[in-house]
């Protein structure tokens, strides 16, 4: 039984330190690409005019980011705006074909939500890879102390 947790405490501890060791780069890895991309919150972001580097900021811009999608298509997401709309002519009235019918074009504010689609789920990645990386260094800090107790267990225990 000694031997077992003797074995059992060297296995915690060597996964421990694996675990932590990806959770300090998991960080690092995602502080370096976020930072690379040198992103600024805007000023009416919820924290304003501040780097782009940990999670806080990371969820700040992600909604700006739609706040201003939201904005600029008069409160309507992508599911709710038809594919085509009507093509209008420069006083703003509705272009007719030659069946009388209004000539449609692309919805182009549907662009628009294509592209803050794009980019929160980007900044909500790389919330998401703090939290996992957070995760595995915590479950490696645990498989530590657990490899150490198994040892100080061995220690102490008087097994036949």
């Amino acid at each position: 039984m000694k031997k077992l947790l003797i074995i059992s405490s060297a296995l915690a501890i060597a996964a421990g330190i694996i675990l932590v060791g990806g959770g300090i780069w998991g960080i690092y890895f995602t502080y370096k690409n976020i930072a690379q991309e040198k992103i600024v919150t805007p000023a009416d972001a919820t924290i304003p005019k501040k780097p782009v580097r940990g999670p806080l900021t990371l969820k700040a811009q992600a909604d700006i980011i739609r706040k201003h999608a939201l904005k600029s298509t008069e409160g309507k997401t992508f599911a709710e705006m038809p594919r085509q709309i009507p093509k209008l002519d420069e006083n703003g009235q509705q272009i007719l074909g030659t069946d009388g019918n209004p000539v449609m074009t692309a919805n182009t504010a549907r662009d628009i939500w294509i592209t803050a689609t794009t980019l929160t789920t980007a900044l909500n990645l790389g919330i998401m890879t703090y939290v996992f990386s957070g995760l595995i260094l915590l479950f490696g800090c645990i498989s530590i102390w657990t490899g150490i107790v198994f040892y100080a267990l061995s220690r102490r225990a008087n097994f036949v």
